[in-house]
């Protein structure tokens, strides 16, 4: 397959700091690459390299005659004097754009509140971006380049996105931290760090797979090399008059091994400090009436947190998700009913905004003056010096004024500083935002062993069902209503929400003619041989999932245990296979008969 993009021993710095240290590489037609790493480790200035955006210091980059990129920066170069019309569609009347179905689609999805007659001047941050997004994708190109696309998106959003690029016929590079999306969308993984660009095969869970792999056998070479180290190292100190009969290049190669120590990374690490005991009572909102404005969010709701909960709150960009947190923190009052709080509870609101932190301050003074001294859970001591070390500041990050912190310090210095208060409530909107994959993990990490109760609010889909137990949804009809099967289920009522509000097709015939059959099941009566059997078949057909359940378990413990053997893994990807086909066809007929019970 003819690459659209080749980078041949490719090398970039910043100063003194090499981003990118002779990289050879090339996509493909048709391939999509998601490209991960740390924040300030290079992956926007790949993307700039790659586009002949910037130039390399060494190496060659070199491209297919008449290649078209469209490539979405992370800051818009929309026209402020354009209105969203001229911005996105070129112009075009509706009936021009509406009779296109994919034109159609795009500004459906991604300008939906958006007027487009209205002036890019006034437009929020969000809907810049989904604007420019929009003319991208409104494009045709040989290469989409991607930079952050998920942000400012819902999770409804972010589906239809994933969805709608694995359609195109377009190459694709996207830069992202939203793993769900990488899953979806990737066929291959690139990791920037150290100035290197290693590839891996599929999507971020393949990739994690891979690099435990690539790091269980690096180190497995380094504790090799360390046990040749010490022997050499042993051969060495034997003495000049031993050292003098010895040749010079066994000499030469010992030194080399004790030089080849590979540099650490950089390391992050949360630490749980001791926590307020929590009691039975947490929070309550009771009957609450709430509004912004004159729209109204909640009507007549009530809603029961408990201790150790762990939420997940979804809904569409406007719904009320900030509005909801900012109601169980007590900086929103209810305009009826009303939110109690536990005696007990202690908690912290992690906000959206960064401007709260004075950009004057040092990093560590301003830590000192909250706490000099942590005690963690388990007993050790940390002075603010080694605290803010663990969590990723270091050198002559330590007394940075917080104004030129990134956008990733800010966020780690801001859940710094709620910590040291030793919450019991942790209340987070959006805590993904500027945060790098490796800092997520940490995170989670982190909340997995939190024992206090935890709200989210996050467009990361692969972060909220990663950290929480339940899932909420704010479906605009004034309640936080639950949802069982999680994101997935809040994406169906979505979807059929939309459906049932499309204005109905005209009847085809006249009225008296009878509907043809759907061939959905009809309601049994009570009692009757039809109701028996439904039963009857629901009974099997569950024991026959719980057996399936229980040998897709153990197939993939097998799995786990066993990274290394290629046969086996292939084998036991087979019988999983064959599992999922088996309990798929279960699922249709538990559904059948359920429908007859229904």
């Amino acid at each position: 397959m003819v690459n659209l993009i080749n980078l041949e021993r490719v090398s970039k710095s910043y100063g003194i700091r090499p981003l990118l240290a002779d990289v050879s590489l090339g996509v493909a037609q048709g391939e999509r690459i998601g490209v991960v790493g740390r924040n300030g480790d290079g992956k926007t200035t790949l993307l700039r390299v790659m586009t002949g955006e910037e130039e390399p210091d060494s190496g060659r980059v070199s491209r297919t005659r008449g290649l078209e990129i469209g490539y979405l920066h992370q800051g818009d170069e929309l026209v402020d004097t354009h209105t969203v019309r001229e911005a996105v569609l070129g112009g075009r009347s509706d009936h021009e754009w509406a009779g296109v179905p994919t034109m159609r689609q795009v500004v459906e999805e991604l300008l939906a509140g958006i007027a487009l007659d209205r002036a890019v001047v006034g437009l929020s941050g969000g809907e810049r971006r989904r604007c420019a997004l929009a003319a991208l994708l409104l494009g045709h190109h040989d290469l989409i380049i991607l930079d952050e696309p998920t942000n400012h998106l819902d999770v409804e959003a972010v589906a239809w996105l994933a969805e709608h690029l694995v359609s195109r016929a377009s190459a694709l590079i996207v830069v992202t931290h939203d793993r769900w999306f990488l899953d979806e969308v990737c066929q291959t993984t690139w990791e920037v760090h150290d100035g290197a660009v290693d590839s891996y095969e599929g999507g971020y869970a393949a990739f994690v797979l891979a690099k435990a792999e690539r790091q269980r056998q690096a180190a497995s070479s380094e504790a090799r090399r360390q046990n040749l180290v010490r022997k050499e190292l042993a051969w060495l100190r034997r003495g000049a008059p031993a050292r003098t009969s010895k040749p010079k290049f066994r000499i030469d190669a010992a030194n080399a091994l004790i030089e080849d120590v590979p540099p650490p990374r950089d390391r992050m690490e949360l630490q749980r400090f001791a926590t307020q005991r929590l009691g039975k009572d947490v929070i309550d909102v009771e009957d609450v009436d709430l509004f912004r404005g004159e729209r109204q969010l909640l009507s007549h709701a009530t809603w029961r947190l408990g201790p150790g909960d762990r939420v997940g709150v979804v809904g569409v960009n406007g719904a009320g998700k900030t509005s909801l947190l900012s109601l169980l923190s007590g900086d929103l009052a209810p305009a009826a009913g009303r939110v109690k709080h536990g005696r007990t509870v202690a908690l912290q609101h992690l906000t959206q905004a960064l401007d709260e932190i004075d950009p004057e301050a040092r990093v560590l003074p301003t830590v000192e003056s909250i706490r000099r001294v942590m005690k963690t859970i388990d007993g050790q001591e940390l002075s603010a010096t080694a605290l803010l070390e663990r969590f990723g500041f270091t050198g002559d990050r330590l007394t940075a004024r917080l104004g030129d912190l990134s956008g990733g310090e800010r966020r780690r210095f801001q859940l710094l500083r709620l910590l040291l208060t030793e919450p019991n409530v942790l209340l987070l909107d959006e805590p993904t935002n500027d945060l790098d994959i490796d800092t997520l993990n940490v995170l989670e990490d982190f909340l997995d062993g939190w024992p206090g109760t935890l709200v989210v609010v996050s467009h990361d889909r692969y972060f909220l069902e990663r950290v929480t137990d339940s899932v909420w949804a704010l479906l605009g009809d004034g309640q936080v209503s639950m949802l069982p099967r999680g994101v997935d289920e809040y994406l169906e009522r979505r979807a059929a929400s939309a459906a049932s509000s499309a204005p109905a097709a005209p009847a085809a015939g006249p009225p008296d003619v009878p509907a043809p059959s759907t061939g959905v099941p009809t309601r049994a009566k009570p009692g009757s041989a039809a109701e028996r059997a439904a039963r009857k078949a629901l009974a099997r057909v569950e024991k026959q999932l719980e057996r399936i359940a229980e040998q897709e378990a153990a197939l993939n413990a097998e799995v786990a245990a066993n990274l290394t053997d290629y046969a086996l893994l292939a084998d036991v990807g087979a019988r999983l296979k064959a599992l999922a086909e088996e309990r798929e066809q279960l699922e249709l007929e538990w559904l059948e008969a359920s429908e007859v019970l229904d």
